[in-house]
Protein backbone atom coordinates (compact mmCIF):
# COMPACT_ATOMS: atom_id res chain seq x y z
CA UNK A 1 0.00 0.00 0.00
CA UNK A 2 1.38 3.45 -0.85
CA UNK A 3 2.47 5.18 2.35
CA UNK A 4 3.08 8.86 3.05
CA UNK A 5 6.29 9.17 0.97
CA UNK A 6 4.60 7.59 -2.04
CA UNK A 7 1.58 9.86 -1.71
CA UNK A 8 3.79 12.93 -1.28
CA UNK A 9 5.81 11.84 -4.33
CA UNK A 10 2.54 11.64 -6.27
CA UNK A 11 1.46 15.07 -5.01
CA UNK A 12 4.71 16.63 -6.14
CA UNK A 13 4.35 14.90 -9.48
CA UNK A 14 0.81 16.05 -10.26
CA UNK A 15 0.97 19.57 -8.78
CA UNK A 16 2.81 21.19 -11.74
CA UNK A 17 0.14 19.91 -14.13
CA UNK A 18 -2.83 20.79 -11.92
CA UNK A 19 -1.95 24.10 -10.25
CA UNK A 20 -3.87 26.84 -12.03
CA UNK A 21 -5.32 24.45 -14.60
CA UNK A 22 -8.99 24.55 -15.60
CA UNK A 23 -10.57 21.12 -15.88
CA UNK A 24 -12.84 20.21 -18.77
CA UNK A 25 -14.50 17.59 -16.60
CA UNK A 26 -13.87 13.94 -15.82
CA UNK A 27 -14.50 10.56 -17.39
CA UNK A 28 -15.57 7.89 -14.89
CA UNK A 29 -15.33 4.43 -16.42
CA UNK A 30 -15.57 2.55 -13.14
CA UNK A 31 -17.04 4.23 -10.08
CA UNK A 32 -17.05 1.23 -7.77
CA UNK A 33 -14.01 2.06 -5.70
CA UNK A 34 -13.70 1.83 -1.91
CA UNK A 35 -16.51 4.36 -1.77
CA UNK A 36 -18.68 5.11 -4.81
CA UNK A 37 -17.33 7.87 -7.05
CA UNK A 38 -19.96 10.62 -7.41
CA UNK A 39 -21.75 9.82 -10.68
CA UNK A 40 -21.92 13.53 -11.52
CA UNK A 41 -18.19 14.11 -10.94
CA UNK A 42 -17.56 15.11 -14.58
CA UNK A 43 -20.23 17.79 -14.46
CA UNK A 44 -19.05 19.02 -11.05
CA UNK A 45 -15.46 19.52 -12.19
CA UNK A 46 -16.15 20.97 -15.65
CA UNK A 47 -14.89 24.56 -15.81
CA UNK A 48 -13.33 24.58 -12.33
CA UNK A 49 -9.81 25.93 -11.79
CA UNK A 50 -7.39 24.18 -9.46
CA UNK A 51 -6.17 26.52 -6.72
CA UNK A 52 -3.76 24.16 -4.95
CA UNK A 53 -2.81 20.50 -4.52
CA UNK A 54 -2.04 19.49 -0.95
CA UNK A 55 -1.82 16.32 1.12
CA UNK A 56 -3.32 15.30 4.46
CA UNK A 57 -2.03 11.96 5.73
CA UNK A 58 -2.41 9.65 2.71
CA UNK A 59 -5.12 11.77 1.06
CA UNK A 60 -4.40 14.02 -1.92
CA UNK A 61 -6.50 17.17 -1.82
CA UNK A 62 -7.22 19.09 -5.03
CA UNK A 63 -8.65 22.47 -4.01
CA UNK A 64 -11.15 24.48 -6.05
CA UNK A 65 -13.13 27.59 -5.14
CA UNK A 66 -16.33 25.55 -4.74
CA UNK A 67 -15.00 22.41 -3.07
CA UNK A 68 -12.23 19.85 -2.75
CA UNK A 69 -11.52 16.60 -4.57
CA UNK A 70 -10.19 13.95 -2.17
CA UNK A 71 -8.08 11.21 -3.73
CA UNK A 72 -6.79 8.12 -1.97
CA UNK A 73 -4.55 5.66 -3.80
CA UNK A 74 -5.71 2.68 -1.75
CA UNK A 75 -3.57 -0.43 -2.14
CA UNK A 76 -2.69 -0.20 -5.82
CA UNK A 77 -3.75 3.17 -7.17
CA UNK A 78 -1.62 5.56 -9.22
CA UNK A 79 -2.05 8.84 -11.09
CA UNK A 80 -0.32 9.44 -14.42
CA UNK A 81 -0.27 12.51 -16.65
CA UNK A 82 -0.70 11.21 -20.20
CA UNK A 83 -1.88 12.47 -23.62
CA UNK A 84 -5.65 12.33 -23.87
CA UNK A 85 -5.48 9.84 -26.75
CA UNK A 86 -3.41 7.31 -24.77
CA UNK A 87 -5.15 3.92 -25.11
CA UNK A 88 -7.20 3.03 -22.04
CA UNK A 89 -6.13 -0.11 -20.21
CA UNK A 90 -8.23 -2.47 -18.13
CA UNK A 91 -7.76 -0.78 -14.76
CA UNK A 92 -7.80 2.86 -15.92
CA UNK A 93 -10.94 3.93 -14.08
CA UNK A 94 -11.00 7.75 -14.11
CA UNK A 95 -9.59 10.57 -16.25
CA UNK A 96 -9.43 14.18 -15.11
CA UNK A 97 -9.59 16.11 -18.38
CA UNK A 98 -6.89 18.76 -18.90
CA UNK A 99 -7.20 19.65 -22.56
CA UNK A 100 -4.68 17.72 -24.64
CA UNK A 101 -3.77 15.59 -21.61
CA UNK A 102 -5.54 13.77 -18.81
CA UNK A 103 -4.62 12.83 -15.27
CA UNK A 104 -5.45 9.12 -15.33
CA UNK A 105 -6.32 7.16 -12.21
CA UNK A 106 -5.40 3.48 -12.39
CA UNK A 107 -6.32 1.07 -9.62
CA UNK A 108 -6.26 -2.71 -10.22
CA UNK A 109 -7.64 -3.55 -6.78
CA UNK A 110 -10.17 -0.68 -6.71
CA UNK A 111 -9.52 0.07 -3.03
CA UNK A 112 -8.78 3.74 -3.58
CA UNK A 113 -11.18 6.67 -3.58
CA UNK A 114 -12.10 9.84 -5.42
CA UNK A 115 -14.64 11.93 -3.52
CA UNK A 116 -16.05 15.45 -3.75
CA UNK A 117 -16.42 17.57 -0.62
CA UNK A 118 -17.96 20.97 -0.10
CA UNK A 119 -17.18 22.83 3.11
CA UNK A 120 -14.34 22.94 5.66
CA UNK A 121 -12.07 19.93 5.31
CA UNK A 122 -11.51 19.66 9.05
CA UNK A 123 -15.10 18.37 9.34
CA UNK A 124 -14.82 15.69 6.67
CA UNK A 125 -15.36 12.28 8.35
CA UNK A 126 -12.18 10.86 6.79
CA UNK A 127 -10.01 13.75 8.02
CA UNK A 128 -11.49 15.16 11.20
CA UNK A 129 -9.89 12.73 13.69
CA UNK A 130 -6.41 12.54 12.18
CA UNK A 131 -3.32 13.21 14.26
CA UNK A 132 -0.48 15.58 13.41
CA UNK A 133 1.58 15.45 10.22
CA UNK A 134 4.98 13.89 10.97
CA UNK A 135 6.87 16.41 8.82
CA UNK A 136 5.12 19.46 10.27
CA UNK A 137 5.95 21.73 13.19
CA UNK A 138 3.00 20.12 14.98
CA UNK A 139 4.92 16.91 15.59
CA UNK A 140 7.98 16.32 17.76
CA UNK A 141 9.16 14.09 20.56
CA UNK A 142 7.29 15.97 23.26
CA UNK A 143 4.01 15.68 21.36
CA UNK A 144 4.63 11.99 20.70
CA UNK A 145 5.44 11.34 24.36
CA UNK A 146 2.19 12.97 25.47
CA UNK A 147 0.16 11.04 22.88
CA UNK A 148 1.42 7.60 23.93
CA UNK A 149 1.84 8.17 27.68
CA UNK A 150 -1.10 5.93 28.59
CA UNK A 151 -0.89 3.42 25.75
CA UNK A 152 -0.07 -0.14 26.67
CA UNK A 153 0.13 -1.26 23.06
CA UNK A 154 3.46 -1.93 21.35
CA UNK A 155 5.24 1.21 20.19
CA UNK A 156 5.20 0.08 16.55
CA UNK A 157 1.42 -0.22 16.61
CA UNK A 158 1.14 3.14 18.38
CA UNK A 159 3.08 5.10 15.76
CA UNK A 160 1.03 3.44 13.01
CA UNK A 161 -2.17 4.75 14.63
CA UNK A 162 -3.35 7.79 12.67
CA UNK A 163 -4.70 9.32 15.88
CA UNK A 164 -1.11 9.52 17.21
CA UNK A 165 0.64 10.63 14.02
CA UNK A 166 -0.47 10.23 10.42
CA UNK A 167 1.19 8.46 7.56
CA UNK A 168 3.69 6.24 9.37
CA UNK A 169 2.88 2.95 7.67
CA UNK A 170 4.46 -0.43 8.18
CA UNK A 171 7.63 0.09 6.15
CA UNK A 172 8.61 3.39 7.70
CA UNK A 173 7.60 2.40 11.23
CA UNK A 174 10.04 -0.52 11.03
CA UNK A 175 12.83 1.63 9.64
CA UNK A 176 12.30 4.52 12.08
CA UNK A 177 12.30 2.22 15.12
CA UNK A 178 15.53 0.59 13.96
CA UNK A 179 17.35 3.89 13.55
CA UNK A 180 16.03 5.06 16.93
CA UNK A 181 17.30 1.84 18.57
CA UNK A 182 13.84 0.97 19.92
CA UNK A 183 12.41 -2.55 19.88
CA UNK A 184 9.02 -2.65 18.12
CA UNK A 185 7.49 -4.72 20.94
CA UNK A 186 8.16 -2.22 23.74
CA UNK A 187 5.04 -0.86 25.39
CA UNK A 188 4.46 2.67 24.12
CA UNK A 189 3.89 4.07 27.60
CA UNK A 190 7.31 2.80 28.72
CA UNK A 191 9.21 5.06 26.33
CA UNK A 192 10.97 7.96 28.00
CA UNK A 193 10.85 11.51 26.73
CA UNK A 194 14.35 11.04 25.37
CA UNK A 195 13.22 7.89 23.54
CA UNK A 196 10.31 9.77 22.01
CA UNK A 197 12.46 12.69 20.93
CA UNK A 198 14.86 10.28 19.25
CA UNK A 199 12.03 8.34 17.59
CA UNK A 200 10.22 11.45 16.35
CA UNK A 201 13.45 12.73 14.83
CA UNK A 202 14.02 9.41 13.05
CA UNK A 203 10.44 9.32 11.75
CA UNK A 204 10.97 12.74 10.20
CA UNK A 205 14.39 11.80 8.83
CA UNK A 206 13.34 8.44 7.35
CA UNK A 207 10.23 9.87 5.73
CA UNK A 208 12.24 12.75 4.30
CA UNK A 209 14.82 10.40 2.79
CA UNK A 210 12.08 8.21 1.35
CA UNK A 211 10.43 11.20 -0.33
CA UNK A 212 13.77 12.21 -1.84
CA UNK A 213 14.10 8.66 -3.22
CA UNK A 214 10.63 8.79 -4.77
CA UNK A 215 9.12 6.42 -2.22
CA UNK A 216 9.28 2.63 -2.20
CA UNK A 217 8.16 0.28 -4.95
CA UNK A 218 7.29 -3.19 -3.68
CA UNK A 219 4.43 -4.17 -5.98
CA UNK A 220 2.24 -1.60 -7.64
CA UNK A 221 3.53 1.87 -6.84
CA UNK A 222 4.82 4.10 -9.63
CA UNK A 223 5.00 7.89 -9.76
CA UNK A 224 3.20 10.13 -12.24
CA UNK A 225 5.80 9.38 -14.91
CA UNK A 226 5.37 5.64 -14.49
CA UNK A 227 8.72 5.28 -12.72
CA UNK A 228 9.39 3.24 -9.60
CA UNK A 229 10.56 4.56 -6.25
CA UNK A 230 13.99 3.52 -4.97
CA UNK A 231 13.92 3.78 -1.18
CA UNK A 232 13.60 -0.02 -0.84
CA UNK A 233 17.27 -0.20 -1.80
CA UNK A 234 18.10 1.56 1.49
CA UNK A 235 16.09 -0.59 3.92
CA UNK A 236 17.93 -1.55 7.08
CA UNK A 237 15.37 -4.03 8.44
CA UNK A 238 12.14 -4.11 6.44
CA UNK A 239 11.74 -7.37 4.50
CA UNK A 240 15.32 -8.39 5.40
CA UNK A 241 14.58 -11.31 7.75
CA UNK A 242 17.64 -13.50 8.37
CA UNK A 243 19.89 -11.10 6.46
CA UNK A 244 22.81 -9.51 8.29
CA UNK A 245 22.16 -6.23 10.07
CA UNK A 246 23.95 -3.42 8.25
CA UNK A 247 25.28 -2.16 11.61
CA UNK A 248 26.19 -5.21 13.72
CA UNK A 249 25.82 -8.19 11.31
CA UNK A 250 23.27 -9.97 13.53
CA UNK A 251 20.43 -11.70 11.63
CA UNK A 252 17.35 -9.52 11.24
CA UNK A 253 14.31 -11.06 12.92
CA UNK A 254 10.70 -11.08 11.79
CA UNK A 255 7.61 -11.25 14.02
CA UNK A 256 3.89 -10.56 13.60
CA UNK A 257 2.26 -7.53 15.23
CA UNK A 258 -1.32 -6.53 14.54
CA UNK A 259 -1.44 -8.88 11.52
CA UNK A 260 1.57 -7.11 9.98
CA UNK A 261 5.18 -8.18 9.77
CA UNK A 262 7.70 -6.41 11.97
CA UNK A 263 11.45 -6.53 11.43
CA UNK A 264 14.16 -5.67 13.94
CA UNK A 265 17.74 -6.31 14.99
CA UNK A 266 17.94 -7.96 18.44
CA UNK A 267 21.26 -6.26 19.22
CA UNK A 268 20.62 -2.78 17.85
CA UNK A 269 17.05 -2.75 19.23
CA UNK A 270 17.14 -4.46 22.63
CA UNK A 271 13.84 -4.98 24.46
Amino acid sequence: MPELPEVETTRRGVAPYLDGATLQGAIVREGRLRWPVPPQLGAILAGLTVRAVTRRAKYLLVHFDSGTLLIHLGMSGSLRYVPADTPVQKHDHIDLKLGSHVLRYRDPRRFGAMLWHVGPLEFHPLLKDLGPEPLSDGFDGDILHAAIAKRGSAIKLAIMDNHVVVGVGNIYANESLFHAGINPTRAARDLSLADCRRLAAEIRRVLGLAIEAGGSTLRDFVNTDGKSGYFQQDYYVYDRQEEACRICSSPIRQIRQGQRSSYYCPLCQPC
